[in-house]
């Protein structure tokens, strides 16, 4: 669990909430329901309508990261490539096919076999880096589904705040619903206003900052393979590695 995300987002509601009652006003009138489903069903179909199937429902998933993130351990992975490195010193390449099934992740294991087969060391990280290059740019893009609808909010939230301007002037005649009226035409500009800054884009920046994480173990794991493919010295290798996390 990242703390920090959690904390985060309770500071930042109970910020608003705190400032309400400081003013004197009630907690009950942020809370407008109507304003509430314009903002969110608005923003939700405008970034549906921008997005393919795959990356809309994968920027989904992904929400879960922001407080449960995966978990890095590049220093795990340094021991592994330092280990093959002295196998492969040893015994050769070859030896290193008994590796493969004991790997968990795809990628590691298609590098691992690249390895195996001989693959000269450039040809290796074009075909790898390829591979990372791919994920980054999908991971990237399912982020911005959160960024987006950090863009479309606001704006629906002006949208709100329209419309409960039009029912307040469709009812000037009828002063007891003029309240409800004015009610959320305000409170659907601090939904789109609030959860645009406040929720919609700190996910995406954070995701972001994940997504570089996991295309950087991933490049650090490929010039790995790639120093072992070369011949290079285990400790040399270790060493260049531990200088992706320093």
């Amino acid at each position: 669990m990242d703390k920090i995300s959690v904390l985060g987002l309770l500071l930042g509601v109970m910020a608003i909430v705190l400032g309400q009652v400081l003013e004197g006003g009630s907690v009950s009138s942020l809370v407008q329901p109507t304003a509430f489903f314009i903002v969110i069903g608005g923003t939700l179909g405008a970034v549906m309508l921008q997005s393919s199937p795959r990356t809309f429902f994968l920027g989904v998933r992904m929400i879960r990261w922001v407080f449960a993130p995966p978990r890095l351990r590049p220093a795990d992975l340094i021991r592994q490539v330092v280990q093959w490195s002295h196998v492969a010193r040893k015994e050769g390449l070859l030896a290193l096919e008994a590796q493969i099934p004991n790997v968990p992740d795809p990628f590691v294991r298609r590098g691992l076999q690249l390895l195996v087969d001989g693959a000269e060391p450039d040809g290796l990280r074009d075909v790898m880096e390829v591979e990372i290059g791919t994920y980054e740019a999908q991971m990237r893009l399912a982020a911005r589904v959160w960024e987006s609808a950090g863009g479309y909010a606001p704006t629906i939230g002006i949208l709100g705040a329209v419309m409960g301007l039009i029912h307040v002037m469709e009812n000037l005649s009828d002063p007891a619903r003029l309240g409800s009226g004015i009610a959320v035409a305000f409170v659907a500009t601090i939904y789109g206003v609030g959860s645009a800054n406040l929720i919609f884009l700190p996910i995406a920046k954070k995701l972001m900052a994940i997504v570089h994480q996991l295309a950087l173990v991933r490049e650090m794991y490929v010039d790995g393979l790639v120093g072992i493919a070369n011949g290079d010295n285990p400790r040399m290798i270790e060493s260049r590695l531990q200088g992706y996390f320093t």
